[in-house]
């Protein structure tokens, strides 16, 4: 019986050790192909990182109630706008025979809400989410780095040393990280709904389009820089611009991996809506999250620390300590 619970609820212990991996296995170049390779040996410690993730940013479950309508007003009132119309008609009107048929359509009532000053208050709770995103952001960007490293991850004792020595600046940069996203993704919206107005606004749909774009490149190696480098806010924000150029191809191919991603559990969400919501819950958010780590780590690697180690390499007499800098 101890033997069945500890199967059972082995998915949750954050510090199990992983399947080994053969020593031909260890070292796989970063190619298309064996992201899948990696993906399948990482993916039970993906879960763990995407539960850590979701109780880390735990003021956004405040949203679900309201969302739900539980602190609504409801009543009942009527479909058609056109209602009060019709009924301020058939006030003054003896014979209402001519407005039956009319009625049928317009006539039709249903359950309506409105949000009360709790929901707002709730609401407003959830907005505490500002303040863990950037911090939890980085620590599981350190988490999802090791695996891809290869290196030994505890889930739990990663997160706590991730949260605790990159917290000042992960959580400023998290409160601009929200706010830039927010918005491009409202400019994009909304010169998406006037592209037809005229051409200004159809130009700025394109240059909303890519800006959003090229920040969502630059955001798959910022949080890695971060919890890799001494750089200040600026740096990392300048040398994720370089790379979002620099590593374009691998940049596009993880793009499109996100975008299938969303695509897949936007699908499942209509056909099961409890499976729907779940899945972010539970996988996707750590998924799409591996994606963007496996493309952008190389070239971090390839740009930024290998050049030190072949440095160190080539002066025999220098015995101090690697410590990683900005190179760009």
């Amino acid at each position: 019986m101890k033997n069945q619970d500890s199967k059972r609820f082995a998915l949750f212990n954050f510090n199990k050790d992983g399947l080994g991996v053969k020593k031909e296995e260890a070292k796989l170049p970063y190619t298309f192909i064996n992201f899948f390779k990696y993906f399948k040996r990482h993916f039970s410690k993906l879960l763990s990182v995407n539960i850590a993730s979701v109780l880390g940013n735990f003021p956004l479950f405040f949203i679900l109630p309201v969302l739900a309508g539980y602190f609504h007003n409801t009543s009942i009132g009527p479909i058609d706008i056109r209602y009060p119309v019709i009924s301020g008609v058939l006030a003054f009107n003896s014979d209402p025979t001519p407005f039956i048929p009319l009625l049928s359509t317009v006539g039709l009532f249903s359950h309506v809400s409105s949000w009360t000053t709790l929901d707002y208050v709730i609401l407003s709770l959830s907005a505490l989410t500002i303040f863990t995103f950037g911090p939890i952001s980085a620590a599981t960007t350190y988490i999802i780095r090791n695996l891809i490293k290869g290196e030994p991850v505890f889930i739990w004792d990663d997160l706590k040393y991730s949260v605790k020595k990159n917290f000042r600046q992960s959580f400023i940069w998290g409160i601009f990280d929200i706010v830039i996203s927010g918005v491009l993704l409202y400019d994009l919206i909304f010169f998406f709904f006037n592209m037809n107005v005229d051409f200004i606004n159809s130009m700025f749909f394109y240059v909303s389009l890519v800006s959003l774009i090229i920040y969502i490149f630059m955001r798959y190696y910022i949080y890695i820089m971060m919890v890799t480098f001494d750089l200040s806010i600026f740096k990392l924000v300048k040398n994720a611009l370089i790379f979002s150029f620099l590593g374009f191809k691998r940049n596009i191919v993880a793009l499109l991996g996100i975008l299938t991603v969303l695509l897949i559990n936007y699908v499942i969400l209509g056909i099961i809506p409890a499976l729907g919501i779940a899945l972010p819950l539970v996988m996707s958010i750590s998924i799409c999250a591996y994606i963007a780590a496996y493309a952008a780590y190389p070239k971090i690697k390839e740009i930024m620390i290998d050049p030190y180690y072949k440095d160190e390499e080539s002066d025999p007499e220098n015995d101090t300590e690697v410590i990683m800098r900005d190179i760009i």
